[in-house]
């Protein structure tokens, strides 16, 4: 055994030993290669002694990884029947590792995980964009409470937070996920890595937060780009004209009316939304 990591058993026999069979209704799709998940889990860089933050750690899988990197991980498992293969991590990996039971759409991840926790997790697929979307909108001041994101998501899903102007994918979430973070796609995961196999391909995004524009609050921004694309094949003129200043902060930036949501770059959005803080 290296120094620092523990002989664990495959994962395949965590599985059996434990009656481990994913959940359709829980989203659940387990990644069991270790030389990947260690790939997944050194993306944001460096994790000896940083907080971590891990949803749905499933058999822990990613969390081995996370932890084999030396992170001090809270992890959040809605399925009690993964709690005893959980716990026998927490015993390999002493004082490293606290599982939470309960659904982290109801968790206080900032008060479990701490400030400055990095959130790595092979998200459930039915919960992954509300995750994704509080983390973002939470309190910046200027930077958030979490240093890094490292979410696995359906494809679909990560080329919409990194689409840029002018694509199909270019939309609300690219936008929120945008104007005060940087984003990418880190690594694509071929459905084969997984068990059961997902009918689509996964990406594994990364995202690092800036410090917000000055002058612009969110739920301008919200109401923004809501009105915008929510007619996105029309004129700005059209979508824009119920939501109060819009046009007159179009014409004030110079932006033609006629131009049509998904041509609008998200340094401009910001700056119609910094119009309309005011």
């Amino acid at each position: 055994m290296a120094e620092g990591r523990p002989a664990l058993p495959p994962l395949r026999d965590v599985i059996a030993r434990h009656g481990l069979a994913a959940s359709k209704a829980l989203g659940q799709n387990f990644l069991l290669d270790e030389q990947l998940l260690d790939r997944i889990a050194a993306i944001p860089g460096p994790l000896r002694d940083a907080p971590a933050f891990e949803v749905g750690p499933g058999p822990g899988g990613l969390t081995r990884a996370i932890l084999r990197a030396g992170a001090r991980l809270v992890a959040v498992e809605r399925d009690r029947r993964c709690l005893p293969a959980l716990a026998e991590l927490e015993e390999a990996f002493p004082g490293q590792l606290r599982t939470l039971s309960g659904d982290a759409m109801e968790i206080d991840a900032r008060a479990e995980a701490g400030e400055g926790a990095h959130i790595i997790a092979n998200l459930p697929y039915n919960v992954g964009t509300p995750l994704l979307v509080g983390w973002l909108s939470a309190d910046w001041s200027p930077l958030p409470w979490w240093r890094s994101l490292t979410l696995m998501f359906q494809m679909e899903v990560a080329e919409r937070i990194v689409a840029q102007p002018g694509t199909d994918h270019y939309g609300r979430l690219a936008i929120l996920s945008q104007w005060r973070s940087d984003a990418r796609i880190a690594m694509k995961v071929h459905r084969s890595a997984f068990t059961p196999p997902p009918k689509v391909m996964s990406a594994v995004v990364h995202i690092t937060p800036k410090p917000a524009p000055d002058g612009v609050q969110l739920k301008y921004l919200e109401r923004l780009t809501a009105a915008a694309f929510g007619q996105r094949r029309k004129m700005l003129r059209q979508s824009l004209k119920g939501l109060p200043g819009a046009l007159e902060a179009l014409d004030q930036i110079g932006i033609d009316p006629q131009r049509r949501a998904e041509t609008v770059s998200v340094a401009e959005f910001v700056d119609v939304a910094r119009i309309l803080s005011r």
